[in-house]
Protein backbone atom coordinates (compact mmCIF):
# COMPACT_ATOMS: atom_id res chain seq x y z
CA UNK A 1 0.00 0.00 0.00
CA UNK A 2 1.42 3.49 -0.88
CA UNK A 3 1.95 6.21 2.24
CA UNK A 4 1.17 9.50 1.71
CA UNK A 5 4.84 11.52 1.87
CA UNK A 6 5.68 14.97 3.02
CA UNK A 7 7.90 16.55 -0.58
CA UNK A 8 7.06 18.41 -3.51
CA UNK A 9 9.89 17.39 -5.45
CA UNK A 10 8.49 13.94 -6.22
CA UNK A 11 9.98 13.29 -9.73
CA UNK A 12 13.29 11.76 -10.18
CA UNK A 13 15.75 11.46 -11.16
CA UNK A 14 16.54 14.71 -11.91
CA UNK A 15 19.93 15.39 -14.51
CA UNK A 16 22.68 18.10 -12.63
CA UNK A 17 23.21 20.54 -15.47
CA UNK A 18 25.90 22.96 -15.30
CA UNK A 19 24.45 25.66 -16.61
CA UNK A 20 27.82 28.02 -18.24
CA UNK A 21 28.22 31.68 -19.36
CA UNK A 22 30.82 34.61 -19.48
CA UNK A 23 30.68 37.09 -16.90
CA UNK A 24 30.60 40.85 -18.03
CA UNK A 25 34.20 40.79 -17.48
CA UNK A 26 34.71 37.52 -19.44
CA UNK A 27 35.33 35.88 -16.72
CA UNK A 28 33.30 32.00 -16.84
CA UNK A 29 30.32 31.33 -14.85
CA UNK A 30 29.00 28.11 -14.13
CA UNK A 31 25.64 26.86 -12.18
CA UNK A 32 24.43 23.34 -11.29
CA UNK A 33 20.89 23.38 -12.37
CA UNK A 34 18.53 20.56 -11.11
CA UNK A 35 15.63 21.66 -12.96
CA UNK A 36 15.91 21.45 -16.38
CA UNK A 37 14.86 19.18 -19.75
CA UNK A 38 14.75 18.92 -23.34
CA UNK A 39 11.19 21.13 -24.07
CA UNK A 40 11.64 19.74 -28.15
CA UNK A 41 13.97 17.71 -29.95
CA UNK A 42 16.44 21.05 -30.18
CA UNK A 43 15.22 22.72 -27.43
CA UNK A 44 16.22 23.06 -23.84
CA UNK A 45 14.31 24.64 -20.84
CA UNK A 46 16.08 25.32 -17.50
CA UNK A 47 13.58 26.27 -14.48
CA UNK A 48 16.03 28.87 -13.26
CA UNK A 49 15.05 31.81 -11.10
CA UNK A 50 15.75 35.90 -12.58
CA UNK A 51 18.01 36.21 -9.41
CA UNK A 52 20.82 33.95 -11.27
CA UNK A 53 23.65 35.71 -11.83
CA UNK A 54 24.09 32.85 -14.74
CA UNK A 55 20.19 33.65 -15.42
CA UNK A 56 21.43 37.71 -15.97
CA UNK A 57 24.47 36.61 -17.92
CA UNK A 58 22.33 34.73 -20.31
CA UNK A 59 20.33 38.01 -21.15
CA UNK A 60 22.78 39.73 -21.99
CA UNK A 61 25.58 37.34 -24.26
CA UNK A 62 21.95 35.64 -25.27
CA UNK A 63 23.60 32.26 -25.09
CA UNK A 64 24.71 29.54 -22.97
CA UNK A 65 26.04 25.32 -22.55
CA UNK A 66 24.76 23.47 -20.67
CA UNK A 67 27.30 20.71 -19.69
CA UNK A 68 25.78 16.92 -18.14
CA UNK A 69 27.88 16.29 -14.76
CA UNK A 70 29.68 12.66 -14.54
CA UNK A 71 30.84 10.97 -11.45
CA UNK A 72 34.11 11.83 -11.84
CA UNK A 73 33.17 15.40 -11.19
CA UNK A 74 30.55 15.14 -8.82
CA UNK A 75 32.74 17.69 -6.33
CA UNK A 76 33.00 19.86 -8.98
CA UNK A 77 29.66 19.71 -9.93
CA UNK A 78 27.97 20.13 -6.36
CA UNK A 79 30.60 23.71 -5.76
CA UNK A 80 28.80 25.32 -8.58
CA UNK A 81 25.51 24.42 -6.87
CA UNK A 82 26.58 25.75 -3.27
CA UNK A 83 28.95 28.29 -4.06
CA UNK A 84 27.33 31.39 -5.81
CA UNK A 85 28.88 33.75 -8.36
CA UNK A 86 26.87 37.06 -7.08
CA UNK A 87 29.12 36.77 -3.86
CA UNK A 88 32.12 34.13 -4.99
CA UNK A 89 33.91 36.32 -7.95
CA UNK A 90 36.56 33.40 -8.86
CA UNK A 91 34.16 30.60 -8.50
CA UNK A 92 34.97 29.23 -11.52
CA UNK A 93 38.83 29.16 -10.68
CA UNK A 94 38.33 27.75 -7.37
CA UNK A 95 36.74 24.86 -9.20
CA UNK A 96 40.42 23.80 -11.01
CA UNK A 97 38.65 23.32 -14.45
CA UNK A 98 39.30 24.79 -17.62
CA UNK A 99 36.61 26.00 -20.37
CA UNK A 100 37.37 26.63 -24.17
CA UNK A 101 35.22 29.75 -26.00
CA UNK A 102 32.61 28.06 -28.08
CA UNK A 103 32.76 28.84 -31.69
CA UNK A 104 28.71 28.79 -32.36
CA UNK A 105 27.75 30.81 -29.46
CA UNK A 106 29.37 33.66 -26.61
CA UNK A 107 29.58 31.06 -24.12
CA UNK A 108 32.33 28.36 -22.61
CA UNK A 109 32.44 24.60 -22.62
CA UNK A 110 33.59 23.46 -19.92
CA UNK A 111 36.36 20.82 -21.70
CA UNK A 112 36.08 18.26 -17.94
CA UNK A 113 32.37 17.29 -18.56
CA UNK A 114 32.13 14.93 -21.15
CA UNK A 115 28.94 16.53 -23.01
CA UNK A 116 27.93 19.95 -23.36
CA UNK A 117 24.87 21.30 -25.39
CA UNK A 118 26.17 24.65 -26.96
CA UNK A 119 22.58 27.06 -27.07
CA UNK A 120 21.11 30.12 -28.02
CA UNK A 121 18.80 31.77 -25.83
CA UNK A 122 15.23 32.34 -27.04
CA UNK A 123 13.48 33.77 -24.72
CA UNK A 124 12.91 34.34 -20.58
CA UNK A 125 9.37 33.31 -19.31
CA UNK A 126 8.81 34.88 -15.63
CA UNK A 127 5.24 34.36 -15.70
CA UNK A 128 3.79 32.37 -12.72
CA UNK A 129 3.73 29.09 -15.07
CA UNK A 130 6.64 30.30 -16.81
CA UNK A 131 9.58 27.58 -17.67
CA UNK A 132 12.76 30.18 -17.39
CA UNK A 133 15.03 29.98 -19.74
CA UNK A 134 14.45 28.58 -23.04
CA UNK A 135 17.43 27.63 -25.59
CA UNK A 136 17.78 26.49 -28.89
CA UNK A 137 20.52 23.67 -29.00
CA UNK A 138 23.08 24.50 -31.96
CA UNK A 139 25.35 21.82 -31.46
CA UNK A 140 26.12 18.97 -28.89
CA UNK A 141 29.72 17.64 -28.44
CA UNK A 142 31.05 14.58 -26.51
CA UNK A 143 34.46 13.33 -25.81
CA UNK A 144 34.89 10.28 -28.04
CA UNK A 145 35.53 8.45 -24.46
CA UNK A 146 31.69 8.34 -23.95
CA UNK A 147 30.98 7.35 -27.45
CA UNK A 148 29.83 3.80 -29.05
CA UNK A 149 28.70 3.36 -32.61
CA UNK A 150 28.70 7.42 -32.82
CA UNK A 151 26.45 7.58 -30.08
CA UNK A 152 26.38 8.50 -26.23
CA UNK A 153 26.72 5.28 -24.27
CA UNK A 154 25.36 6.22 -20.77
CA UNK A 155 27.22 3.59 -19.12
CA UNK A 156 30.23 5.29 -20.12
CA UNK A 157 28.99 8.78 -19.39
CA UNK A 158 28.75 8.16 -15.66
CA UNK A 159 25.76 10.97 -15.62
CA UNK A 160 24.95 11.88 -12.02
CA UNK A 161 21.19 12.66 -11.08
CA UNK A 162 19.96 14.24 -8.49
CA UNK A 163 17.66 12.62 -5.76
CA UNK A 164 15.75 15.16 -3.91
CA UNK A 165 14.36 12.88 -1.64
CA UNK A 166 17.54 12.48 0.32
CA UNK A 167 19.77 14.97 -1.55
CA UNK A 168 21.80 12.76 -2.90
CA UNK A 169 23.41 12.31 -6.02
CA UNK A 170 23.47 9.14 -7.89
CA UNK A 171 24.68 7.55 -10.98
CA UNK A 172 22.79 6.44 -13.98
CA UNK A 173 23.51 3.40 -15.82
CA UNK A 174 22.58 0.00 -16.73
CA UNK A 175 20.43 -0.46 -19.35
CA UNK A 176 17.21 -2.51 -18.20
CA UNK A 177 15.08 -2.35 -21.70
CA UNK A 178 14.99 -1.32 -25.28
CA UNK A 179 12.45 1.94 -25.66
CA UNK A 180 10.20 1.81 -28.12
CA UNK A 181 10.24 -1.84 -28.73
CA UNK A 182 9.92 -3.90 -25.41
CA UNK A 183 6.55 -2.72 -24.77
CA UNK A 184 5.27 -4.08 -28.01
CA UNK A 185 5.74 -7.72 -26.48
CA UNK A 186 2.40 -7.09 -24.68
CA UNK A 187 0.53 -6.74 -28.32
CA UNK A 188 1.98 -10.61 -28.89
CA UNK A 189 -0.74 -11.40 -25.98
Amino acid sequence: MKKNIKTTEALFPMPVLMVATYNENGSVDVMNAAWGMMLERDYVVLNLSENHKTVENIKKRKAFTVSVADAKHVVEADFFGVVSANNTPKKFEKSGMTATKSSLVDAPIINEFPICLECEFVEYQDAEFGCGVVGKIVNVSAEESVLKNGNVDIDKLEAIAFDPYTHGYYKVGGRVGDAFKDGLKLNKK
